[in-house]
């Protein structure tokens, strides 16, 4: 699971001035679109990579040295990627590029930012790539459609009620935790119901996150970057878009692991 480092407070207090209303509601709307158009476009990427290295990883050919894994074969690029331990490495690689980012984002120059997340959103796909052995094609495709559905309400609500969503996000951050300490543990223990539980209790998380990340980017721009502008305000909608796409991941994993069709 791809639950990763998160910034919980918007740097900004108070309005920004005197801008002139009707502006910041016109930037307002080009700062978040501008936001979905990248975590789209990550979304995309990190598809097309999931699915060219499964490709790339099975064979229906059962001869030239193909492996036996499950109901597949795999060539030899499938072996070290789905079994050898350089798996480990597209398993961490993600997790290790997020801190990096997070961590350098202020040094940054926008188009850098932009790059490093694509790579990211790569990454991402060659690590969840394995899905499409465990789960039917079919299940992976409706499960992503319920996860579209689920978050495209959850990130309207957000961005739309008038409710002050600041107080949920301790909450949140304490359930992400538990998520995260709990599935560690259950690599050991390996435990169905365990497993269960983690899936229902971070879908519920991730929902939660889902509209306080959204009301919370919507609250930094009119509070702080629509009177910044510039290459602060492009940095800030790039760690917006790696804030919400890491919501849908997570869901879509989640969700599949419980509605997901096994292979």
């Amino acid at each position: 699971m791809s639950d990763l480092d998160r910034n919980y407070a918007s740097p900004f207090g108070r309005a920004a001035g005197r801008a002139d209303a009707a502006a910041v509601d016109a930037g307002l709307r080009a700062y978040m679109l501008r936001i979905y158009n990248y975590m789209s476009i990550g979304l995309a990427i990190t598809g097309l990579a999931a699915l060219g290295v499964y490709m790339a990883a099975v064979t229906t050919d059962p001869s030239a040295g193909a492996a036996k894994f499950g109901n597949a074969f795999l060539t030899p690029f499938g072996y070290a990627m789905y079994v050898s331990p350089l798996k480990w490495l597209f398993i961490f690689a993600p997790l290790a590029m997020v801190f990096a980012i997070s961590a350098g984002i202020n040094r940054l120059r926008p188009a850098t930012a932009q790059m490093l997340f694509w790579l990211f959103a790569a990454l991402m796909g060659i690590s969840l790539s394995s899905i499409f052995l465990v789960y039917t094609h079919t299940s992976i495709v409706r499960v992503f459609f319920i996860t579209a559905a689920t978050f495209g309400a959850l990130s309207l609500y957000g961005y739309t009620t008038k409710r002050d969503m600041t107080g949920m996000g301790s909450f949140l951050f304490m359930g992400l935790i538990g998520i995260i300490i709990a599935s560690l543990v259950n690599l050991f223990l390996a435990s169905s119901m365990l497993q269960f539980i983690v899936s229902v209790v971070g879908v519920l998380v991730f929902a939660g996150l889902t509209a306080w990340d959204t009301q919370r980017l919507k609250n930094d721009y009119i509070y702080g970057y629509a009177s910044q502008g510039g290459e602060v305000a492009e940095r800030a909608a790039i760690t917006g878009a790696l804030s919400l796409y890491l919501n849908f991941i997570n869901l879509f994993t989640l969700l599949l692991q419980l509605l997901g069709q096994r292979d």
